[in-house]
């Protein structure tokens, strides 16, 4: 086991949860109108593990985090990487006439 002092040289991504108290919504209906949630410090979000409201400067960098990871899944389901003999056709392989693609058929 490794001993470590101070603080981590990275920033770990806190798991976030909707807030229960305003289901995600950063306000909540008061008697006239919709205030501003206590629970979640009018974000929505609340952390995952202990289920208490982020600081906000904690949050913002955790909203940055996640959007960052959504954004690379999102660009990973829009640009499938093709397998098998779609393959072939899809990228050039270069030993064809003038350095085309040469599929063979």
């Amino acid at each position: 086991m490794r001993k470590s002092h101070g603080q981590s040289f990275k920033k770990q991504v806190i798991k976030l949860a909707e807030c229960p108290a305003c289901q995600g919504r950063a306000v909540v209906q008061g008697v006239f109108h919709e205030l501003a949630c206590e629970a979640c410090n009018a974000s929505g979000w609340i952390d995952g593990w202990t289920r208490q409201a982020l600081p906000l400067d904690e949050l913002v960098t955790q909203l940055g985090m996640n959007l960052r990871v959504a954004t690379s899944q999102i660009e990973q389901l829009r640009n499938p990487q093709v397998t098998g003999p779609e393959e072939l056709y899809q990228s050039s392989n270069r030993i064809g006439a003038g350095g085309t693609n040469f599929t063979g058929d």
